[in-house]
């Protein structure tokens, strides 16, 4: 009878110590959006605007990002996997929870459309987002990035809509080997030239 009861009082305590572990997990788990509210006013919005949709072409939207991929580029920027000087110093004090508070606020927000501006262009930029270069091997950006730009949540970046000189210039840099922090962006912007690179930009940003 001892035996049973030492028994039965370890399964209770592992049943306990699991169910608090879960709840533990659960509540780290969860960002805080209020939190991230603030973070980003405090740091980001000068440059990306207060509610992530940045009026300045050469800055990146944010809002509607994947919050998964937020977080990675923001630990990239820290890291240094991400080069940026000025991105550098702002993520230097930020912690991974406020990282995810941010990065979950923005996911929050809906980006506002975006549009093309170079009509002698549309038609190249939408041939290669749809249907890739196929004699380089160049990938249809629509098969990461979805054919209206929203990306695949943890994966490939929300586009639709984006500046067209913030588009370029990333894969300019990707192209070059300035930005190292995808392989497989690295690899489609290498085989672009420069004409093909601004086309698909601009008809990024029109995308809705």
């Amino acid at each position: 009878m001892k035996l049973f009861v030492s028994f039965l009082m370890v399964v209770l305590f592992a049943a306990s110590a699991v169910a608090a572990d879960e709840k533990a997990a659960a509540k780290v788990a969860k960002p805080d959006l209020a939190k991230g509210e603030a973070s980003f006013t405090a740091v980001c919005a000068a440059c990306h605007g207060a509610d992530g949709n940045s009026m300045i072409p050469a800055n990146p939207k944010l809002a509607q990002q994947h919050p998964e991929y937020t977080v990675k580029q923001l630990k990239e920027f820290k890291s240094g996997k991400r080069a940026n000087a000025i991105m550098s110093g702002m993520v230097a004090a930020l912690s991974e929870d406020d990282m995810k508070n941010i990065a979950f606020w923005l996911a929050s927000k809906k980006a506002k459309p975006g549009f093309a501006k170079d009509k002698d262009t549309v038609a190249l930029g939408e041939r290669i987002y749809r249907g890739g270069i196929p004699d380089r091997q160049v990938a249809a950006c629509a098969g990461c990035h979805s054919p209206n730009g929203a990306g695949i949540p943890a994966q490939y970046p929300h586009i639709a809509g984006q500046h067209s000189d913030y588009a370029v210039a990333q894969l300019v840099a990707f192209r070059d080997g300035v930005r190292k922090n995808s392989v497989q962006m690295s690899g489609v912007a290498a085989k672009m030239n420069d004409r093909e690179i601004k086309a698909v930009s601009d008809y990024i940003a029109g995308l809705r």
